[in-house]
């Protein structure tokens, strides 16, 4: 089944055991979670959901996403675009202690009452696919490689004199020492 956009819930099961195909958009305007993690989007994120049931009867999903999103960069804090994708395998459980039977290749996704919330669905796996870090090449970025290059020791003596840290020590002995001899 192609939709513009997809479903905000389905029912899973019989997605599932009609061996039913959804393909469609999601606003990424509509991932609050997401925008929380990295700034607000805009666009839509593509979307591709295999419902079915795999040869031990265990109801899984296969999907695939793929989006463009406006990522800050790590140095200058200005957005680039970045492009995510993701496949990933999901096994429905009807039940949280459940989820210890599925097979390492599923991740499990809880379904409640016979119903799917694909929105969350979609906006965890879009979260898991963001890259640890952004940078800009070192000529685009709006921070100049003199402020990317830290000073050496030998630099930092020169422009600051070293100061003793234990002097207001000698000082104080001092003072004590003067007590002292009155």
């Amino acid at each position: 089944m192609l939709t513009s956009q997809l479903p905000s819930r389905v029912e899973p099961y019989k997605l599932a055991a009609r061996r039913e195909r959804l393909e469609g958009l999601v606003a990424l305007d509509k991932l609050p979670r997401l925008a929380e993690e990295a700034g607000d989007q805009t666009g839509d994120c593509h979307v591709v959901l295999e419902f079915g049931v795999d040869a031990q009867g265990r109801r899984e999903i296969r999907g695939h996403l793929q989006a463009t999103l406006a990522l800050p960069c790590r140095r200058c804090l200005v957005p680039l675009s970045q492009d995510v994708s993701s496949d990933f395998l999901l096994g429905m459980i009807s039940d949280e202690a459940l989820a210890a039977e599925l097979p390492a290749s599923h991740e499990p996704v809880l379904v409640e009452n016979e119903q799917l919330d694909l929105l969350t669905v979609i906006e965890d796996e879009l979260i898991l696919s963001l890259p640890q870090v952004v940078y800009h090449d070192e000529t685009e970025c709006y921070v100049s490689a003199e402020q990317l290059v830290s000073k050496t020791d030998g630099e930092a003596e020169e422009s600051t004199p070293a100061t003793n840290p234990f002097a207001v020590l000698n000082v104080l002995k001092g003072k004590d020492a003067l007590k002292g001899k009155k």
